[in-house]
């Protein structure tokens, strides 16, 4: 990736071009999104007035139930809520009579009492899951995420499931516990009091595959990393011991500085339900929540690759899903989670929605949740893009199997952003060497005398028949005796090779010798270029000042054989890297025209707004191009984006340009 900074001291104020330009024309790297035919039926409408009075309860239930609901496994003041708008009473409702439940609900009772249907509302809404949607600006965006969330609720868990879920949260439990004995000082951060995440990623891997997605692009904290690298994406725990003996994660003829192990990467295909399914985490910094726009570009460059998305013509980011992972006090803290959600539907930083997944620790290294924000969730960003966001109990393992299934299917289905709220809480400190009670005495003596959520998952399915002790201790025997034997074998265990793979097979890192490359161009062609990088249609309306001084001017310029400037050489440099075969995007504020109106690889015309990029009609049958991703007023996020976007493929030349330097 290339960074390009400019500060010039006279701006030129000659030719401003329109700014509310529109992409209502092909231009690559955007295509707008069908905006949808749904109509309410006339039956639903008809049901809604004809029991309008118990309608406006359910309709109360869908905005306000997540206000009452339980979902919260450690809340130390069990103050139940007053939600006033849930009083039947309110809506003029008696339980002397019977409502029509048809075309209200999403159940299969037809009719019943008032006490059924809030029974029946109060499950579904004010249990262990709580929904935020009624904010949604599609009807039917609001319609199906209410139906689905009172479908899930009488949908049956696979109890085989449950069971294998519930033996791989005693393994994430069993692995903190051997790294707690074998390296007593480290700090790992581990996944206790957060092993419902399991759970979550279990699921959400059969949903995706379920939903045809062949790759996962996962930008993930420190909580639980190792938990989920070690046991679920095949990174050797031999690696892992190898560093904590004091050794890289590098095999030794690599020249490279390795990171903490909070760090640690992988990229591996998994079997899921018989389908392979790459999943892809990134390195993420220490910078909480830098890696999110990271992970967005990355997954933005795979749409590139495989030619869906806005890349594509009859697929909408079908194959590649972008997931990101939060804690509670960064994702309501960091600045740049608000860069990056504005970004997430901009024309050019589209990726067809990502799933956010929070571990809610209930605290953010000793800051209680009342201190870390003025909201009342730390979801509440969510509502800056009106995405829809999933509350649950992590002690339910089966909400949370539901809640997966949910924001899973929203995604897939309306290809948008969607927020599950995990909520759980931490074990112990913010690392295994910090004492939590300092400061949070009443909220760790709760969490202090309860089960932990694998044990007390494994004992109500002991006690249903569907786990038995002799499975645990086997599966636990096991596990640990697989740990133990990685451990032996770490001093001698060698890191793989793994960081020249797929698109950057071939290379190698660079010699300590200066090496010059050729890498001049025909004049002719470079010629050509800038002569093409000043075309437009015939019937276009250029302005004025443009046709006199960037077009007329550069054609003179090369024509007579004049020095060139600033801008010529720059589109001479990126026509003729299109030309041979390599696409090309500059992402910034205002990098079509140029801050200081010196670019202008975008012209606009004066009639109809409508855009064109000269250099993406350099000639027939073109195969790459030039995307120009005018980006909205943020830096670190952009910079994020365009990175990620950088790491995927040599195949592409990325640039970043930094307007000023001073909208960070």
């Amino acid at each position: 990736m290339i960074l390009l900074r400019r500060k010039v001291l006279s701006i030129c104020n000659s030719c401003v071009c329109k700014r509310n330009y529109h992409n209502r024309t092909a231009v690559y790297g955007f295509r707008p999104k069908d905006s949808g035919s749904f109509k309410l039926s006339s039956e639903i409408i008809k049901a809604r007035c004809k029991e309008s009075q118990l309608y406006q309860l359910i309709s109360a239930y869908r905005e306000h139930g997540h206000k009452r609901a339980d979902i919260n496994p450690v809340d130390f003041t069990r103050k139940p809520r007053e939600v006033p708008e849930l009083d039947p009473s309110r809506y003029g409702l008696t339980n002397d009579r019977i409502y029509s439940f048809e075309g209200l609900l999403s159940t299969t009772q037809r009719k019943g009492s008032l006490s059924e249907a809030t029974e029946f509302l109060n499950q579904v809404y004010c249990g262990s899951i709580g929904g935020e949607f009624e904010y949604l600006q599609e009807e039917e965006e609001r319609v199906w995420f209410a139906n689905r969330l009172e479908e899930l609720k009488n949908e049956p868990v696979n109890k085989d499931f449950e069971k294998m879920l519930a033996l791989e949260m005693l393994k994430c439990q069993a692995f903190d516990h051997f790294m707690a004995k074998k390296f007593v000082s480290l700090k790992r951060y581990g996944a206790e009091g957060a092993e419902s995440l399991v759970a979550f990623f279990l699921q959400f891997f059969k949903s995706c595959v379920q939903g045809k997605v062949t790759e996962l692009i996962i930008g993930m904290p420190h909580r639980g990393r190792l938990n989920l690298l070690i046991n679920h994406l095949h990174l050797p725990p031999e690696l892992l011991f190898r560093k904590l003996l004091g050794k890289s994660e590098f095999p030794d003829t690599a020249k490279a500085s390795g990171d903490v192990i909070s760090h640690l990467i992988c990229s591996t295909e998994i079997n899921v339900d018989g389908k392979l399914l790459q999943v892809t985490s990134l390195h993420n910094p220490s910078h909480l929540e830098a890696v999110n726009p990271v992970s967005m570009g990355k997954t933005r460059c795979r749409h590139l690759e495989l030619g869906e998305g806005e890349y594509g013509i009859s697929s909408w980011s079908d194959k590649v899903v972008n997931l990101q992972v939060h804690g509670d006090g960064a994702i309501a803290g960091q600045g740049i989670n608000q860069e990056t959600l504005l970004m997430s539907r901009l024309p050019h930083f589209e990726v067809g929605g990502s799933v956010h997944l929070i571990v809610n620790n209930q605290v953010a290294f000793t800051t209680p949740s009342e201190r870390s924000r003025g909201t009342p969730y730390c979801s509440d960003i969510a509502k800056l893009i009106a995405a829809p966001v999933v509350h649950v109990n992590g002690d339910v393992l089966e909400d949370v199997i539901r809640a997966t299934q949910l924001v899973t299917e929203y995604q897939r289905k309306f290809r948008k952003d969607v927020f599950l709220d995990l909520n759980c809480y931490r074990q112990r400190g913010h690392n295994e060497l910090d004492d939590p009670t300092f400061t949070n005495p009443r909220l760790y003596e709760v969490i202090h005398k309860r089960s932990t959520i694998p044990d007390k998952t494994a004992a109500r399915l002991k006690e249903a028949g569907v786990l038995s002790d002799q499975e645990v201790e086997d599966a636990l025997a096991s596990y640990t005796e697989w740990l133990n034997q990685c451990l032996q074998k770490a001093d001698s265990y060698t890191p793989e090779e793994s960081y020249f793979g797929v698109h950057w097979r071939g290379f190698s890192q660079a010699p300590a010798a200066i090496t010059t490359w050729d890498t001049g161009c025909d004049t002719n062609l470079l010629r050509y270029i800038a002569i093409k990088s000043v075309s437009y249609p015939e019937h276009f309306i250029i302005h004025p000042t443009l046709l006199k001084n960037h077009v007329k001017g550069r054609l003179k310029r090369i024509n007579e054989g004049l020095d060139i400037d600033w801008s010529t050489a720059e589109a001479m440099a990126w026509g003729s890297l299109i030309y041979e075969g390599y696409n090309v995007r500059i992402s910034g504020q205002d990098v079509g025209r140029g801050t200081f109106s010196h670019r202008h690889v975008m012209l606009v015309d004066q009639e109809t707004n409508d855009m064109h990029i000269p250099l993406n009609n350099l000639a027939e049958g073109q195969a790459t191009f030039l995307e120009i991703a005018n980006s909205h007023l943020s830096e670190e996020a952009v910079l994020g984006f365009e990175y990620g976007m950088s790491i995927e493929s040599p195949k592409h030349l990325i640039i970043w340009e930094a307007q000023f330097g001073d909208f960070f």
